[in-house]
């Protein structure tokens, strides 16, 4: 499981990395100096996803707490994280674009982002709970 947490690691520094530029270069292109969730997308591959694993995958050597449910909790997570991302990634967009959301849109986009964050939420929770069990 280490060896899976590394990788995965490896492939979100990567999309963080991605994303840093796309945001600088995009900004540029568009000739925008404003404010945009395009922004955040950066630190948040880089936190919740390339630190979260490198904090599992050391969780894993000390306390190996991972079991047959582990893996289906990384799923959702995974899925939590990046559904958060498309989410700054359609609000970003719109942002510089200058787009006019009707109320139902922007409602859309916020609940899509919102639903991403509920879902890596719990699941943190839940795999701190599956550490601290191990611990004990």
């Amino acid at each position: 499981m280490t060896k899976r947490y590394a990788n995965l690691a490896l492939v979100y520094a990567i999309i963080a990395m991605v994303f840093g530029v796309f945001y600088r270069e995009f900004t540029k292109f568009q000739h925008f100096s404003g404010q945009t969730n395009l922004s955040v997308m950066h630190t948040h591959y880089f936190l919740l996803g390339m630190f979260f694993f490198l904090v599992l995958m050391f969780a894993e050597k000390t306390f190996s707490f991972s079991d047959k449910s582990t893996g289906r909790l990384l799923i959702f997570y995974q899925l939590g994280l990046n559904i958060t991302g498309i989410g700054f990634l359609m609000r970003g967009l719109t942002q510089v674009w200058g787009t006019e959301l009707s109320k139902g849109m922007d409602a859309s986009i916020s609940g899509i982002a919102g639903i991403g964050h509920i879902l890596t939420g719990v699941c943190i929770i839940l795999l701190l709970l599956k550490i601290k069990k191990q611990v004990n």
